[in-house]
């Protein structure tokens, strides 16, 4: 058996395996041992292949980004910054029509940009933004699915540990796949936005519960706010500037390697959550254990990302794949468009970060033939990534959603339901980014 027909096989077994439900690390591992042995035919270079993995993977200080990053995210929630963005977007946006839900979207951004963490967009503002949209006439779905359709933007506006995984598995630059992921998330913004506003115009039952847009909801959302209130809101943007000028200014401006602006935006959310007082040792304890627990999780994963990877180039699979489309007249978007559907396919049932783990490695050799910019390749792929976490059945910002409200009057099914429009504005943004990939990567260019 050739050795491509072997890795082929091995790539089935893989999705089985993660179907049946086993743990996606452990399945990378295994099916990488035994590939590595059979087509070398020898165990010695499938242990060697496991060492290599472990020793040269995360045996590096670059790799210090992820939890660093991690802890800036769980610091800064911890901190409530979330309730303060959402404080800012509702004071700018809430006398527009369905001005709420584009405040929870704005303020999705805002938080997105010093935190970097779907889980936690979903988690701070299904507890803050759900009840003060309901309180104002909106319905229960919109409300939830704004909420989750809205969180994905934690994993696409800088500094996004998504981007961070992608730049080290492709070997890219941080910095470089952080500007390029703003021009899409603003863009997302904005669709989003858009979406909204057209749906309380036109489709006014699907957003307010009183099925109308002209009387009821917008004569709430129109209460006049003192300049108490205007000075209160803009006196808390000012933190949030700050850390977001720290890590990125830092970041861009050449004062930080992508390790040091993740310990500087750590130790600056750590003293805001110190100066609100926020921070028990109970909470930072909470919040170490919890860095701990996701940053192993993610190192873990990597590992044995490596390993597929490694076992891959040993099979000749991704070289073979060109050849293969080429010789069909598919080409390279042919490619791609397989690519994007197998990865949404796979988010109905897989977390981003494996499927991320899985599939770059299996198409980048493949996609290089074709010398295609690997920076706006991350964005495409981190956005067609996050679709899954909107798609049942695993839909993992839905699930979060779901256990942080824990409302009886609110199932998966409506959450599901509420989040499809925003599942079908990211493919769109997704469809305008491959068509002109200079939303992605004009900035990067610009500042080179």
């Amino acid at each position: 058996m050739e050795a491509f027909e072997i890795a082929l096989i091995s790539v089935v077994m893989m999705l089985l395996l993660i179907y049946l439900g086993m743990h996606i690390a452990v399945t990378l591992a295994l099916i990488s041992f035994v590939g590595a042995w059979v087509i070398k035919g020898n165990a010695v270079v499938a242990i060697s292949l496991l060492w290599i993995s472990a020793h040269q993977t995360v045996n590096n200080f670059v790799f210090a980004v992820i939890p660093l990053f991690v802890l800036m995210g769980f610091l800064v929630s911890a901190a409530g910054m979330g309730r303060d963005a959402y404080e800012i977007g509702q004071m700018l946006l809430r006398r527009l029509c369905g001005g709420l839900g584009m405040a929870t979207v704005v303020a999705n951004a805002i938080f997105a940009a010093i935190t970097g963490v779907s889980v936690a967009s979903a988690s701070v503002f299904s507890k803050i933004a759900v009840p003060e949209m309901i309180r104002h006439g909106y319905t229960g779905r919109f409300a939830v699915g704004t909420v989750a359709g809205s969180s994905v933007l934690g994993m696409l506006i800088p500094p996004s540990v998504l981007l961070i995984i992608y730049a080290l598995i492709v070997e890219e630059s941080v910095g470089d796949l952080f500007i390029a992921g703003i021009g899409p998330g603003l863009l997302l913004t904005l669709v989003y936005c858009g979406m909204i506003y057209l749906m309380a115009r036109f489709l006014p039952k699907m957003v307010f519960a009183s099925g109308t847009f002209s009387d009821q909801a917008p004569a709430q959302e129109s209460t006049e706010a003192d300049a108490e209130d205007v000075g209160s809101a803009w006196g808390k943007i000012i933190p949030i500037m700050l850390l977001i000028t720290l890590v990125m200014g830092g970041l861009y401006g050449g004062v930080f390697t992508p390790v040091e602006a993740g310990a500087a935006g750590a130790f600056l959310a750590l003293i805001f959550a110190v100066m609100r007082r926020k921070l028990t040792f109970q909470t930072l304890w909470s919040v170490l254990i919890d860095t701990g627990k996701v940053s192993a999780t993610l190192l873990f994963l990597i590992v044995a990302a490596s390993m597929y990877s490694r076992m891959l180039g040993m099979s000749g699979l991704p070289g073979e794949m060109a050849e293969i489309f080429n010789e069909l007249g598919a080409g390279f978007y042919g490619m791609l468009a397989l690519y994007v559907v197998i990865v949404i396919i796979l988010g109905t049932i897989v977390d981003s970060v494996s499927i991320m783990l899985i599939m770059v490695p299996l198409f980048i050799g493949a996609l290089k033939f074709y010398e295609i910019d690997l920076v706006w390749f991350g964005v495409v792929t981190v956005i067609a990534t996050e679709i899954g976490l909107l798609t049942p059945p695993l839909g993992l910002a839905v699930y979060v959603v779901h256990s942080t409200l824990s409302r009886p009057d609110i199932s998966l099914k409506e959450i599901f339901l509420g989040s499809a429009p925003f599942a079908l504005a990211m493919l769109f943004a997704l469809i305008l980014i491959i068509v002109f990939p200079s939303l992605s990567t004009f900035l990067v260019h610009a500042l080179k």
